[in-house]
């Protein structure tokens, strides 16, 4: 799996390839051509721009998160930037992690602004793409003047290889998907003046606190993206050189479990390395590391979807989840873990079209990305996801941390998680209010689903072209399913194989009009939290993790002020008791529901993603 270049003979070619990428007219996408000869890529994605939220629980937080992150003050951004150029800088000092002096200063700018592109193509809003190509604007001047593309000494000294992976990211998003000719032309110097502060191979990060902090191998995702922009092979080749193969990658292709110990977030991320490794350069045990990756990673997961207690892996078969219940309130970072997931999942789909990496990205954006708290204007955002026994949902101790990019970016995705395209077929991987356009047989087809799911049952599908098109539509059936689905076709039942953890095919000439009406019933069912522990279990319904408000339970555990970290649960609180009746709805809710015990007053059960500032139990000792 070792392929190796070197920096130098990299620093000599990639500005000229760069420069005649961006004069040779027009902006391909970074996913533009075909994969390596040696590759299998049976499903793609659709662009951003061909997929529209049309209502439901996601698109309420989208247009949240659109209109949050495009208020955020342009020389606030800048202005860490700026000072370290030694050019006036305007505007607040952003604080927290971004801040001058701060952990990482500048750490989340091309998050933001990658976040800012995805959303400005997936809209069409043009503010959007203004506002990115201004920060670029400004971005440029500063590196002018100071051509080192850090902003402090942590962010250059500290985590280098980290924050040029973000500067990547949204130089390519800002270009690819604003048109910001500009954000190309950087490319080169922000990776050539980046390279002397990055160590000259990947490095791996075992723990938490243990040096090297630095994630180097997080880079080759957006290396090769690069690489496939510019059409430069020295970037292909620097993508190559920080692959973790030796302690990581190979290990996981033999099918040996190498995750337990190692920093969470970071190397479920660089499992999307190993995906675009394989696309890249057609060996096979790339894309074995991914998928063998996310198996263990299954085994691993709380109900939400979440992994990593304390941004650790942990050994499957151990009672380490189990433990964490009740010794930290640090159970899933959850902006950062639910985009690693859902990115992975998307690569293992277009690799395999196997629809359990549908179940499992449905799981993580529910219960995860979906279910924070909504960051405020001051910088305070989401991170940790608790669930001890009485947890509340709080905000990470210092501003603008980590999260505060990934939550932007990962919001930006979801209208990339519902819908894939193969010759001849459309996949339906998710099921939320939205609308796709595409071409299928030579005619423009236009497929709309609406639906009140998750809280409801019922999805429908519409067609809609100019003249009658043959295709097959793929509809996902979620594994969790217990009973059997329904599905009609203009009314008809459809004969077709409807298996749980499978994609059913819908395999006809469609004509404008036609509809596809899908029933897939969510009956309440217990998942232990690992096999050792069968009655340490949480509520499910579908794909949502159910929680019981709680309104006596401990107090939200105080901030180690120190290491930003949230202390252990107050006093080790027990698992509540989960009672043995069954939960009937509540009174004119569509998704709470009521569990009576006797004398006793009745728990209110509600999917985690609704709740705001009560606090709750998501796991219970059954009775």
């Amino acid at each position: 799996m070792s392929r190796r270049t070197s920096r130098r003979t990299f620093l000599r070619t990639v500005a000229s390839a760069a420069a005649a990428g961006a004069v040779a007219g027009g902006v391909p996408s970074a996913w533009a051509g075909r994969e390596s000869a040696g590759a299998t890529v049976p499903l793609r994605d659709f662009d951003y721009g061909a997929v529209e939220l049309t209502g439901g629980p996601l698109r309420s937080q989208y247009d949240f998160i659109h209109a949050h992150y495009l208020g955020l003050d342009n020389d606030r951004l800048l202005k860490v930037y700026r000072q370290h150029a030694g050019l006036p800088a305007p505007g607040l000092d952003m604080g927290g992690w971004y801040g001058e002096g701060g952990f990482i200063p500048g750490h989340s700018f091309g998050q933001y602004v990658s976040g800012l592109a995805r959303i400005g193509r997936a809209t069409g809003d043009a503010a959007c793409h203004h506002k990115v190509a201004e920060l670029i604007d400004g971005f440029a001047a500063a590196l002018a003047a100071n051509p080192v593309p850090y902003a402090g000494p942590g962010a250059q000294q500290v985590w280098p290889a980290y924050v040029l992976d973000k500067h990547v990211v949204g130089l390519l998003d800002a270009s690819t998907l604003s048109g910001v000719r500009r954000a190309l032309s950087l490319l080169p110097d922000v990776i050539r003046n980046a390279l002397p502060f990055i160590p000259p191979v990947s490095r791996d990060r075992v723990g938490v606190r243990n040096p090297p902090y630095d994630e180097t191998y997080i880079l080759p995702e957006n290396l090769f993206a690069a690489a496939r922009l510019t059409g430069d092979s020295r970037l292909r080749e620097l993508a190559v050189k920080y692959l973790l193969d030796g302690p990581y990658f190979e290990p996981l292709a033999r099918g040996e479990d190498v995750l337990a110990g190692r920093h969470a977030y970071s190397h479920v991320m660089a499992l999307s390395s190993a995906a675009r490794a394989y696309v890249e350069l057609g060996d096979p045990r790339y894309r074995a590391a991914a998928k063998n990756g996310w198996t263990f990673l299954e085994q691993q997961r709380f109900a939400s979807g979440g992994w990593g207690p304390n941004e650790l892996l942990v050994q499957p078969g151990t009672a380490q989840l189990f433990d964490s219940l009740t010794t930290t309130a640090n159970h899933f970072e959850t902006p950062c873990g639910t985009y690693a997931t859902m990115k992975l999942a998307r690569y293992l789909m277009r690799l395999t079209a196997d629809a359990r990496y549908g179940d499992g990205l449905e799981r993580v954006m529910y219960n995860g990305l979906l279910a924070v708290k909504r960051p405020d204007s001051e910088g305070n955002s989401p991170y940790y996801s608790g669930y001890n026994p009485g947890a509340t949902k709080v905000f990470y101790p210092a501003k603008w941390p980590c999260c505060s990019g990934t939550l932007i970016q990962g919001v930006a995705d979801y209208v990339r998680n519902i819908y894939f395209q193969a010759p001849g077929a459309i996949y339906v991987s998710l099921f939320a209010p939205s609308r796709v356009t595409w071409s299928a047989s030579g005619r423009r087809v236009i497929l709309t689903q609406e639906t009140g799911y998750p809280a409801g049952d019922h999805v429908t599908l519409r067609v809609d072209t100019d003249a009658p098109a043959a295709f097959a539509m793929m509809v996902r059936i979620p594994g969790w399913l217990r009973e059997e689905p329904e599905i009609r076709v203009n009314g008809r039942h459809a004969a077709v194989t409807a298996m749980p953890g499978t994609f059913a095919a819908l395999r006809r000439t469609w004509k404008s009009g036609d509809r596809v009406e899908l029933r897939l019933p969510q009956a309440f069912r217990t998942e232990p939290i690992d096999p050792s522990h069968p009655d340490a279990v949480a509520v499910m319904r579908g794909p949502l993790m159910y929680c019981a408000l709680r309104f006596t339970g401990p107090v939200p555990p105080p901030a180690d002020s120190t290491s930003g970290v949230l202390a252990a649960a107050p006093g080790g609180a027990p698992l509540a008791p989960l009672g043995s009746t069954a939960l009937s709805p509540l009174a004119g809710s569509r998704q709470s529901y009521v569990q009576a015990d006797g004398a006793r007053q009745q728990t209110v059960f509600v999917p985690f993603y609704t709740v705001e500032s009560e606090s709750y139990d998501v796991y219970f000792s059954r009775t």
